[in-house]
């Protein structure tokens, strides 16, 4: 009876030490998967970064610097881009501190609370993206308002208003399918975290 005794404690001492290997492997695991997650959110974002400076690139010409001092609205719209572009580096930088951060993460209540600062960084970066679409269709409807014809004035405003609810659309669709998607990844890492710490 004595050596049984033995021979369970033993087992107990075993199977204890298997959980916590296959504990730390899991955490291993879910490291990996987080950090691949958020280099991919750094990645995407420079490549959204530039898609949209080579749209700016294209349209700044002489023209449209033209009708802007039309509208007398130049200036205004020179400090807003200027704006724009030091939040987005901003955030861009944030996506690659966050992935650094979470790349380096040794703990796993690190890695969660890492995972969760990621996430609403991401959903800051999205509601910063819909902010400024709103901005700039407010400007050019309040200039539309004040410059246009009477007998045209409402075709054009409600031309905007149809242009800014596709584009809405568009960036809700992007978001949701691209950021949406390692959002959800995250997420299910964070809980898949919780089940460990528990």
């Amino acid at each position: 009876m004595k050596e049984l005794d033995l021979l369970k404690k033993d087992w107990k001492k075993n199977t204890n030490s298997f959980e916590q290997v296959s504990e730390t492997e899991i955490y291993k695991m879910i490291h990996k998967k987080s950090s691949s997650i958020v280099k991919w959110l750094f990645i995407i974002s420079i490549i959204e970064f530039l898609f949209w400076t080579v749209i700016y690139v294209y349209q700044n010409d002489a023209k449209y610097h033209a009708k802007l001092q039309k509208y007398g609205v130049e200036e205004l719209m020179f400090w807003i881009n200027v704006f724009n572009y030091v939040v987005l580096i901003a955030f861009i930088y944030l996506f690659y501190k966050n992935h650094k951060t979470i790349s380096t993460t040794d703990t796993i209540h690190q890695l969660m609370e890492n995972i969760l600062k990621t996430r609403r960084t991401v959903k800051y970066y999205i509601w910063y993206n819909y902010a400024m679409l709103f901005v700039s269709y407010a400007i050019t409807i309040v200039i539309v308002m004040k410059f246009s014809n009477e007998d045209v004035k409402v075709k054009n405003i409600m031309t905007l208003l149809m242009k800014f609810m596709l584009w809405s659309l568009a960036f809700w669709v992007f978001y949701r399918i691209v950021y949406g998607i390692l959002l959800k990844k995250l997420y299910k890492n964070h809980r898949e975290l919780e089940k460990i710490e528990l």
